[in-house]
């Protein structure tokens, strides 16, 4: 028999402790025979919007956690219509220019050349998407909307526009374009650098 990995014992390790009592801390390993230690609160991280995941936090933190947060919401409410939130760039970077190819479409909806290639087979079976070769070079294939896909798009829509109006709540036309300013600033600034 084989001696388990230091990676293997951690697993055994943990799957072992008692669960947190609600309300309270992660359990502390304990040591041979002594009982299991709750953490200490000061120990525990604090809930979104406190402390350094609050407005102490670095900043590429807190773009992280908020873009986590609204992806999750996104993801959720697309859920409902069968649609994931790369699924939506695409058919709304179809919208914006039709007759993309799949090299073009990875560039501007910012994903992989094989992740929008699974993403253009599944649109293009649920008959949301047709392609059709290129005038000049017919070995490209360009993609647009179906009927179908134009209605898959709206109705994706209807739950972006929600999302954008909870972003959105309680901000001022001021804040709100000072954020904008800020975050297309961002994008234009990293890339560069």
């Amino acid at each position: 028999m084989r001696k388990p990995t230091s990676k293997q014992r951690a697993h055994d390790d943990s799957a072992t402790q008692e669960p947190a009592p609600k309300g309270r801390g992660r359990i502390l390993p304990s040591a041979a025979g002594e009982p299991a230690v709750p953490l200490p609160a000061a120990v525990r991280p604090p809930p979104p919007g406190e402390g350094k995941r609050g407005e102490q936090g670095y900043l590429a933190y807190l773009l992280r956690q908020a873009q986590a947060a609204a992806r999750l919401s996104f993801e959720r409410a697309l859920g409902e219509l069968g649609v994931t939130p790369p699924q939506f760039v695409v058919l709304t970077m179809l919208k914006a220019y039709p007759g993309l190819s799949g090299a073009d479409l990875a560039r501007v909806a910012l994903l992989t050349p094989q992740t929008v290639g699974v993403i253009i087979r599944n649109l293009e079976r649920d008959g949301a998407i047709a392609k059709t070769p290129h005038p000049v070079h017919g070995r490209i294939l360009q993609w647009s909307l179906t009927e179908r896909g134009l209605d898959l798009l709206q109705a994706c829509r209807r739950h972006a526009m929600a999302l954008e109006r909870r972003l959105e709540k309680g901000m001022s036309d001021t804040e709100l374009a000072t954020i904008r300013r800020w975050l297309a600033k961002i994008a234009v600034d990293l890339q560069e650098g």
